[in-house]
């Protein structure tokens, strides 16, 4: 994407470098403002080869924009920094960030000097951070109505999707999703044509080798293999002599053995990192084994927490069947789901961590793409909600943080009060241009929400973007996690203070050692 350039106007040259990184900042910024609130409209992403996006998503526009300016790549450092944390309001962090940068660039240009305003931004962002954390509220439980409506919110008001992150919520538990190591976006999955549903258990994308006559098999054991499940190997140098033939056919034997040992101990399915022998896949299809190829080391791991089974490399299999008895895992019911090509793998009973699988379908793969980053920001946000709180959301509380902001700076002596200024200034932005999607003057409604907060004394107190009317957000179920804004506010703060502070911009030389063209 290319970054549009505002003329230098004269006496301004000192700001050239400033300006044009404002400017680039400010061309990403609207690429992802257009979509922000329930007016907000859609992005097309446009591949090389013609592949089409069609998104409303902050962090997937900005994922994949062509960018090649500096200052324009910082800023889209704030959406993934937010999704890698938070994993939701990826556009208002983004929007938060190029407003800091506008602000922040206005009071520069007028003579305030940017160490000042970097450290008065500094200031407020600490103090805008520390008022949001006073007016969090708590979720009690996940029957919070609190925790619905966040959901629903971040779910882009789609009910049945709402739902299925819900039912996941409950079958995990709280305790769950307030494990930092754990992930209820990750659970998520997309699948073309496949009806929406969650499963106790995982679904593993590889088919099997082979497809037993029993296609559901019961209360089996699970060996999880990092490694190929082969005979050991010898040189072909050692295969010529009669004694490397020799120990060729002794290995094979011993191989043989180790597969029976398997039998013997229950083993009903195999997952390996790599491939398989011949050998070994036809006594498996013999006795009845399901094994399955390929498998990366990230579900791998996923199965071994889920069944209990001890990841192992292919010499474990040279220890005695008391021994390998420890290192396998269970699983109640493991079966091949013929309509959405997946090997489903049941979680046990009494597993002490629950397992689920949100599935997410739809009748094309755009659109069940789509659908499936939706059911990921409803479960960040809702798990976000347990972890830290929830805030009134449509910019009302920022709007209300930022007057807050703006009378602390009256006590504050010295010109960093210009960079408070500057974040106060900028918190008004998200409420801003929601007003501006839905076809208001943001001007005139920010006014009449703030004189509501203060009758009322109620940070919820906003605009409706329907009606225009005044109404209260909470109320109407309007409402955000506390971790989305004060991260949001954190990480757009730690870069628009890094580009306001670049005095220049200078190729560095190539590492071998000639200058770029």
């Amino acid at each position: 994407m290319s970054q549009g350039q505002q003329p230098v106007r004269e006496g301004e040259e000192r700001y050239a470098t400033l300006l044009n990184n404002s400017n680039a900042v400010r061309a990403i910024t609207s690429a992802v403002e257009g979509t922000l609130g329930p007016k907000g409209l859609d992005v097309m992403l446009v591949g090389a080869r013609g592949e089409v996006i069609i998104t409303n998503d902050g962090v997937t526009i900005l994922d994949r924009i062509d960018v090649s300016h500096p200052a324009a790549s910082l800023l889209i450092q704030v959406a993934r920094s937010q999704q890698r944390k938070v994993g939701d309001g990826t556009t208002s962090a983004t929007v938060l960030a190029g407003a800091l940068v506008q602000e922040g660039v206005a009071q520069i240009v007028k003579g305030v000097p940017a160490s000042k305003v970097v450290s008065g931004m500094q200031q407020g962002i600490e103090f805008a951070i520390e008022s949001m954390e006073r007016r969090t509220r708590k979720i009690t439980g996940l029957k919070d109505p609190l925790l619905e409506k966040t959901a629903y919110v971040a779910g882009r008001e789609r009910r049945d999707i709402v739902k299925l992150v819900m039912e996941a919520a409950y079958k995990v538990g709280m305790e769950r999703l307030k494990d930092p190591t754990f992930n209820l976006a990750d659970c998520v999955i997309a699948i073309e044509k496949a009806n929406n549903e969650v499963f106790e258990g995982l679904l593993l994308r590889q088919k099997p080798m082979h497809f037993l006559e029993n296609k559901v098999l019961k209360d089996i054991r699970v060996l999880v293999l990092q490694d190929a499940l082969e005979p050991e190997a010898l040189d072909e140098e050692v295969l010529t002599t009669e004694a490397g033939f020799a120990r060729y056919m002794e290995l094979r034997e011993q191989f043989g053995r180790e597969l029976m040992n398997l039998s013997h101990l229950g083993v009903g399915v195999i997952l390996l990192e790599r491939g398989i022998h011949p050998d070994a896949e036809q006594f498996c299809l013999d006795h009845g084994i399901l094994v399955i190829q390929r498998i990366s080391r990230v579900d791998l791991s996923r199965v071994c927490e889920m069944t209990g089974a001890v990841p192992v490399r292919r010499t474990a299999l040279h220890k005695d069947p008391e021994q390998l008895q420890r290192v396998l895992g269970s699983s109640p019911r493991v079966a091949y789901d013929e309509e959405l090509e997946r090997v489903r793998m049941q979680a046990q009973d009494s597993s002490q961590e629950p397992f689920v699988t949100v599935v997410v379908g739809a009748s094309t793969a755009e659109i069940v793409g789509e659908s499936a980053r939706i059911a990921g920001d409803a479960a960040s946000a809702l798990q976000a909600a347990v972890s830290g709180g929830v805030l009134p959301g449509g910019g009302t509380t920022e709007l209300a943080v930022s007057y807050e902001l703006e009378r602390h700076r009256e006590i504050v002596t010295g010109m960093e009060a210009y960079g408070i200024a500057a974040v106060a200034a900028a918190l008004r932005k998200p409420m801003s241009q929601i007003l501006l999607n839905a076809g208001y003057n943001p001007l005139e409604k920010l006014e009449e929400a703030r004189a509501a907060q203060i009758a009322e004394n109620n940070d919820s107190m906003g605009i409706d973007c329907d009606t225009g009317l005044v109404i209260n957000y909470e109320l109407a179920g309007i409402i955000d996690p506390a971790l989305v804004k004060s991260h949001g506010l954190k990480a757009a703060g730690e870069v628009a203070t890094a580009v306001l502070r670049i005095h220049n911009v200078i190729k560095m030389r190539e590492e071998d050692g000639r200058l770029n063209d």
